[in-house]
């Protein structure tokens, strides 16, 4: 324990380091990404229906009278549930989103240090993990996606997994459930990919195994793939229920965030050494470049030395993963699609590229611990400085382009917060073509006052919500105030500076001749002026 505390201590200056400047902006500044705000609305609910009402913990009050709207994404309930105490504190909802996203890329980095430390022994081998691990182009291709950032149970999975294995303990079996359930409720992603590749890695284990060590092992297995689904079926259930309403991605999306070979060879646009050759080539979600030193250190630990059976199971890990995070243009993950339900809720197999990288990071670190054992000891600590400063060269981003959030409510949501409840609509909404627009900000907004709201943000948008774009697109004809009233709104929302220039000056004018809109006001709503409406 004081290791891992001495190292997730290291990690944190290393991440101020790498993330500058938002140190000094932890309580203002984010992100420039709509899904900042979403992130903070899925906190802010979490927080609410606690404390409020548990049993509709998954109700959001998005997509109003949609049940279930916190499973149309991850509901990061784990982060959620570390987040809740902050903001019941009254700290800042900025200040609380960014520190448990530098948690999630600290602990992960710490966690990875401590599985390099058993498997090679060495504590610089260990940092070189970390560092791999946790400050990747991956990690800033993501910066904004909460849930992406919490690997933080991966590294302690496998770890288990040795434990396991090597003591025969029904503990450590336990621990491998537990860690495996928790990286499920922190990503649903991560959680399933996990469980596909450790239970990989834990049969090529077997492979190698003594006729008397063979039961034990697979005893262990057998509990900690009990423990894990005990702990993470009332979870996971909800969300069966909402995939079998909403259906499956299609095709085409899967497609489109499937990674291709060259997207290995992409950095972030911003990167110090490889962003400006990547800029021309990469797309979204397919920055997955793992830095050339981490290579070459995977290679010589496999080469230089006997590679032991551990990292020989990293090196399977890595081609799985990478061959899996191709998506449809691999094999694995197509037929996992089409023949496994759960999967073709997916629509990112690049985001496997993270498993790609905790395998790099492995075998780097076997490599590290090699060329350690090749050198005098006085030489050791010259090697450690000088990977550890080569890999962040190859990933520096700093300084990172951060804007400002807002932490309390603008005068039109205080104001709404105080009125009798009822069902708000904000304009101008989207079409399906415009998606998002504006409704992530909407739904931040709405932790000010908590109403139910039509309007809404997520992974997945219900039918309910789409059919309902056309007719409100056309507000206030005699279709769009039939579907408000159909949707049982009360308050209507009017933001005239979001819309476009043809309707922005008679908007308000054209609304306000409609004898079913009473207006009630005009309030700042934090970028403009906006106006409130009742349906009579």
């Amino acid at each position: 324990m004081v290791r891992f505390v001495k190292a997730a201590g290291f990690f944190a200056l290393l991440t101020v380091v790498m993330t500058w400047p938002q140190a000094t902006r932890l309580a203002t500044d984010a992100h420039e990404h709509q899904d900042v705000f979403f992130n903070m609305w899925r906190f802010g609910w979490t927080a609410h229906a606690i404390s409020t009402a548990p049993f509709h913990l998954l109700d959001g009050n998005i997509f109003y009278p949609e049940p279930r709207t916190l499973t149309y994404s991850d509901a990061m309930p784990v982060e959620a549930l570390i987040a809740a105490p902050l903001l019941w504190s009254g700290a800042p909802p900025v200040l609380v989103h960014n520190l448990m996203l530098l948690a999630g890329i600290v602990l992960s980095a710490a966690g990875v240090f401590m599985l390099a430390l058993h498997l090679t022994g060495s504590r610089a081998a260990g940092v070189t993990a970390g560092i791999v691990f946790a400050f990747v182009p991956y990690r800033f291709e993501h910066y904004m996606h909460m849930e992406l950032q919490w690997t933080v149970w991966v590294p302690w999975a496998f770890w288990a997994l040795h434990r396991a294995f090597e003591t025969g303990s029904r503990r450590y079996a336990g621990l491998l459930g537990a860690f495996v359930a928790l990286q499920f409720m922190s990503s649903i992603y991560y959680g399933l990919f996990l469980a596909m590749l450790l239970g990989l890695c834990a049969l090529i284990l077997l492979s190698g195994t003594a006729t008397q060590r063979l039961k034990s092992r697979v005893s262990a297995l057998a509990i900690a793939a009990v423990t894990a689904a005990v702990l993470a079926a009332p979870y996971a259930i909800p969300y069966a229920a909402t995939k079998d309403r909403v259906g499956a991605r299609s095709e085409q999306e899967v497609l489109r965030y499937s990674a291709r070979p060259s997207s290995y060879l992409d950095a972030t646009d911003g990167n110090y050494l490889y962003g400006e050759r990547s800029a021309p080539r990469g797309r979204s979600e397919r920055r997955l470049f793992p830095g050339v030193l981490p290579l070459l250190l995977a290679v010589s630990g496999l080469l230089l030395v006997r590679p032991s059976n551990e990292a020989i199971v990293y090196l399977l890990g890595l081609v799985a993963a990478f061959e899996m995070s191709l998506g449809f243009y691999g094999y694995t993950f197509g037929f996992l699609y089409h023949h496994v339900p759960i999967f073709d809720g997916l629509r990112a197999p690049a985001r496997l590229g993270i498993f790609v990288v905790f395998f790099l990071a492995i075998l780097a670190a076997h490599g590290h611990a090699a060329l350690e054992a090749a050198v005098p000891r006085r030489a050791q600590q010259v090697l450690v400085v000088a990977i550890s400063t080569v890999l962040l060269l190859e990933y520096w981003v700093a300084p990172l382009r951060l804007v400002p959030f807002p932490n309390g409510p603008p005068p039109l949501y205080a104001w709404l917060a105080r009125q009798p409840r009822g069902v708000v609509a904000e304009f101008p909404m989207p079409t399906p073509d415009t998606l998002p627009g504006i409704e992530p900000r909407y739904a931040y907004m709405s932790t000010f006052h908590w109403m139910p709201m039509v309007n809404g943000y997520s992974g997945y948008y219900p039918l309910s919500y789409l059919s309902r774009l056309g007719p409100f697109k056309r507000i206030p004809d005699e279709s769009a105030v039939e579907a408000l009233v159909r949707a049982g709104v009360r308050y209507v929302i009017v933001h005239p500076d979001f819309f476009d220039a043809t309707r922005r000056d008679h908007i308000l004018t054209d609304i306000s001749s409609n004898s079913q809109f009473v207006e009630l006001g005009s309030f700042h709503d934090g970028l403009g002026m906006a106006t409130v409406f009742r349906i009579r």
